[in-house]
């Protein structure tokens, strides 16, 4: 059976990067000894997928793995045999069982939530909350994306699900297309933000939070998001 485990990743740990997070919870399954499955061949590997890889520095209450088991106790008894064996920072939160039917953590990807607030002197002057409808009004929001072949122009605006602000102090919420065709970072749409309202994003000013990644359930002609542990039950 294939089983989603949702964790949060926080504290000092959001300094660590995607394939040590991924070794840390090989490390940590077999430790807990969880009847996890292994790929065939040469060099043998747990079968886990994990969600969008989360950026160094980013803190997050919403990330996912899928792991495939032979078998286990229950959902709650994996669970808290992570936990056991986890370290500060890593907090497993739920564990469900996936139906068949169910596409792997990565490739379900289509947005994901943030929080983003402002360290504290490093607050655009201007009025963002106030700004925002003009921003999102825009049929057009350009960006420039740095690539591996250069740089090129792409407009994210349709890659902008919700935005919405909040003041004292200045916090951004956001729901933006996470998928591999769109994937949009945060940072991204404060830089647009603060070019249209004429000002420039302060060096290391943002503390952003993942606060969830999201699957589309709907149609092609009706988005519907739901967060990735919405899908499966707990045994």
């Amino acid at each position: 059976m294939r089983l989603r485990i949702k964790f949060k990743k926080y504290g000092s740990v959001r300094y660590t990067g995607h394939l040590d997070v991924m070794r840390f919870f090989q490390k940590a399954i077999r430790r807990a000894r969880i009847d996890v499955v292994y790929s065939n061949g040469f060099s043998p590997h747990q079968v886990m997928a994990f969600a969008a890889p989360l950026g160094v520095g980013l803190t997050s209450n919403g990330e996912y793995m899928d792991i495939e088991v032979h078998s286990i106790g229950s959902c709650q008894d994996v669970l808290e045999r992570l936990n056991a064996v986890s370290v500060p920072g890593v907090e497993v939160v739920s564990v469900k069982v996936l139906p068949d039917s169910a596409g792997n953590a990565m490739a379900s990807v289509a947005a994901a939530g943030y929080t983003v607030r402002f360290r504290e002197n490093r607050e655009p002057v201007a009025d963002v909350r106030a700004a925002l409808s003009e921003f999102l009004a825009r049929e057009q929001i350009l960006i420039t994306k740095e690539t591996k072949k250069g740089s090129r122009e792409i407009d994210i605006r349709q890659g902008i699900f919700q935005l919405t602000a909040e003041e004292n102090p200045l916090t951004l919420r956001m729901l933006v297309d996470a998928s591999s065709g769109g994937n949009i970072k945060p940072a991204q749409v404060v830089e647009a933000i603060l070019t249209h309202l004429g000002e420039s994003l302060k060096e290391n000013a943002l503390i952003i939070t993942r606060e969830d990644v999201y699957t589309d359930i709907g149609t092609s002609e009706k988005r519907v998001l739901a967060p990735l542990d919405d899908i499966g039950y707990v045994c």
